[in-house]
């Protein structure tokens, strides 16, 4: 891809195609402030570039019949979403639908050269596979604190060696495209508003709770970052003073009591302790546990597993609600690996919001879980960078 929208009108046109679907262009012209003659003529600049074709006769409205028009149907977006514990891969089509989706295990810490390895890899086989030949642009995740107008990961706690690291460049160059990076739950939070749960929310939180535990912050639509890319970084707010330390260097952090990591952690512990024979048994089989083991203990009625989640979610939900009250979302979202904790992590979320929150804002707050799992995060990363390419040069 390497025409561009001109101004902002082709922009905007472009989005809406991307969003809704082929469209005519009476119903494009309903949505965007143009009078009917400058609306053709920025439609047909479009056709002129190749990025809008043409999609035959609409249906009637009464009189002449309008044409369709939408996004070239060979665009191919890349969507990467690398986590704290695996990677997943990801083609879209113009409309961001998933074409293909791969998912491969893989530790963060082991640094950007072998990550990208093995991304890299995974491309290959997808564009094996004939979902794609080559890419228009590509978006990446990363699980850390980004510097966006870079691309390029600063200071995250729990991924040495990737500080500073040019991964914008670095993977625009393998791949032969445009590339857009960010933090991976500002992702997930674009992904569950362009085909998940907040679809129709200008204004919402999406809460990540894997390995760690961020949140994305969606204001009017937009993403906010804040001014060095690290708004959102609630894992490493304190829930308790002089507590126990965190990876970050900090002592007392949510990160620190809850979290896959944290939450593997203490599930050891009271194995270890003889307070659950349940986990107990799951630790001599495996040599150690993971959040799903104790998803799966609490899914059986082991008490220790239950308690574990609860305190996990109301710790959770203590820090939310301040977020709650001081930004007045119209919803949050949960997401990421441990929400596999289902019901039980999530009811103790909104007991705990509802109870310390002011009724202003939480009387119509919805608290859910995200609808769109692992395909989240890379249909964020095919927003972002459709965003970015949908944009005036």
């Amino acid at each position: 891809m390497t025409a561009r929208p001109a101004n902002a009108h082709q922009a905007r046109l472009l989005r809406l195609l991307r969003d809704g679907g082929p469209n005519s262009r009476a119903e494009l012209g309903d949505q965007v402030d143009l009078s009917r003659s400058k609306l053709a003529v920025e439609i047909d600049r479009l056709l002129e570039t190749g990025l809008v074709v043409a999609d035959g006769l609409a249906a009637s409205r009464g009189g002449r019949r309008s044409h369709n028009v939408r996004l070239t149907p060979q665009l191919r977006f890349l969507g990467v979403d690398i986590g704290a514990t695996s990677i997943d891969v990801a083609v879209t089509n113009p409309e961001l639908e998933i074409l293909g989706h791969l998912n491969q295990p893989m530790d963060v810490r082991e640094g950007p050269v072998a990550v990208f390895d093995q991304v890299l890899a995974m491309v290959a086989k997808l564009r094996d596979s004939g979902v794609a030949e080559g890419f228009d642009g590509a978006g990446i995740g990363v699980p850390g604190p980004v510097r966006f107008p870079e691309g390029v990961p600063v200071a995250p706690p729990i991924m040495p060696g990737w500080d500073g690291f040019p991964v914008r460049e670095a993977l625009s160059q393998e791949l032969g495209c445009p590339v857009m990076v960010d933090n991976d739950v500002n992702l997930i939070a674009m992904g569950e508003m362009q085909a998940g749960v907040a679809r129709s929310v200008r204004d919402f939180f999406c809460v990540k709770i894997g390995t760690g535990i961020g949140c994305g912050i969606v204001a009017g639509g937009e993403v906010h970052r804040g001014t060095t890319g690290s708004a959102g970084d609630i894992g490493h707010i304190q829930v308790e003073p002089e507590g126990r330390p965190c990876p970050c260097g900090n002592r007392g952090c949510l990160e620190a009591y809850f979290g896959g990591s944290a939450l593997a952690r203490d599930a050891e512990t009271a194995a270890r302790d003889g307070l659950s024979a349940e986990l107990a048994a799951r630790l001599e089989s495996a040599g150690r546990l993971t959040a799903e083991d104790v998803a799966a203990a609490a899914s059986a009625g082991d008490g220790t597993s239950l308690d574990l989640i609860r305190d996990g979610g109301t710790r959770v939900g203590q820090v939310i609600a301040g977020l709650v009250s001081f930004f007045n979302p119209g919803l949050v979202v949960i997401g990421g690996g441990v929400t596999g904790l289902g019901h039980t992590l999530l009811a103790s979320i909104r007991t705990q919001v509802y109870r310390q929150s002011l009724p202003l804002a939480t009387g119509n707050l919805p608290i859910v879980l995200g609808e769109l799992g692992p395909a989240a995060g890379v249909t964020g990363a095919a927003r972002l960078i459709s965003d970015h390419l949908f944009s005036p040069a």
